[in-house]
Formats: structure tokens, C-alpha cells, sequence
């Protein structure tokens, strides 16, 4: 799987995440819904689409390319 948990804690309208970084300096997407909390690396060529349903996020999708 592509998305890992990570552990939360909320306080003072602070979000504190304990995570360990992604491989190097890639971009990474967090998201949070429903007091749970995951993370996923994106992609280096393509998109990644947050789909939601009556205000939750319901699934991920990665569509990834490659330039030729």
C-alpha cells in the first residue's frame, strides 16, 4: 500500500504528526479525515487524486507516467 498511518495528536488547533520522513527530500501528501491520519510520497511524474464522499475522503488514486 502506498498510504501509511501516522499518529496524530491535536491540541490548541494544532495538528502534531509523528512520522518518519519520506525517502530523501521527495514531496509527500498528508491526509486526515475522521481523526485518522495517513501519508503517501507522490508521484515524480504524474497526478494524484483525493476522491471524497458526503465530506470523507473514500480513496486515493495514483496515475503515473513517465516522460519518453
Amino acid at each position: 500500500m502506498r498510504l501509511n498511518k501516522v499518529q496524530t495528536d491535536i491540541e490548541n488547533g494544532k495538528l502534531n504528526i509523528e512520522m518518519d520522513m519520506p525517502e530523501g527530500n521527495a514531496p509527500f501528501c498528508v491526509l486526515y479525515c475522521g481523526g485518522k491520519a495517513k501519508i503517501t510520497t507522490l508521484p515524480d511524474h504524474g497526478e494524484t487524486k483525493v476522491i471524497t464522499h458526503q465530506g470523507k475522503v473514500k480513496r486515493v488514486k495514483f496515475d503515473e507516467g513517465e516522460e519518453f
